[in-house]
């Protein structure tokens, strides 16, 4: 589902304007990332939890020239779905 598909959907829903669907779920996208920056985690009941993991550096070898390549440590979001969810899959 792309964006434009969800905003239809809410905008069908709600019973209101693509573009006010389109805000509200920008709303919601920007209040996702806000939680996930200061409180580390977003959780949804009964659909999941997201959070904010993190990977380690790491030296990699490159397959074509076989150098190793060193990859930064970094913060990445991870998804944990709710077992409601996991059952209607």
């Amino acid at each position: 589902m792309t964006k434009a598909e969800l905003i239809k959907i809410v905008a069908s829903a709600a019973k209101v304007s693509d573009k006010v669907a389109g805000e509200v779920v920008d709303v919601i996208f920007r209040s996702m990332a806000k939680s996930l920056r200061e409180d580390k985690r977003f959780e949804v009941p009964r659909f999941g939890t997201f959070s904010v993991r993190a990977r380690k550096s790491k030296e990699v070898r490159n397959p074509q020239t076989g150098a190793l390549i060193h990859i930064d440590a970094t913060r990445t979001v991870g998804f944990k779905a709710a077992p409601r969810l996991k059952k209607m899959l």
